[in-house]
């Protein structure tokens, strides 16, 4: 499945929130932070495909 394309909607602590962009309407996903790219802030859109973060434009 994939690649998808979120947005980070919010950072808590060692938690991001992510809302997908093609999806608005679903739940929020909880991630780790030591999962995502060092250097996000809110706003970053993120790519995840196979198992992988990266940000993107």
């Amino acid at each position: 499945m994939g690649p998808f394309t979120y947005v980070v909607e919010q950072i808590d602590g060692d938690y991001a929130q992510l809302r997908r962009t093609d999806a608005p309407e679903e739940e929020r996903k909880l991630v780790a932070r030591a999962l995502l790219p060092e250097e996000i802030a809110e706003g970053t859109k993120l790519r995840y495909e196979m198992f992988e973060y990266s940000v993107t434009d």
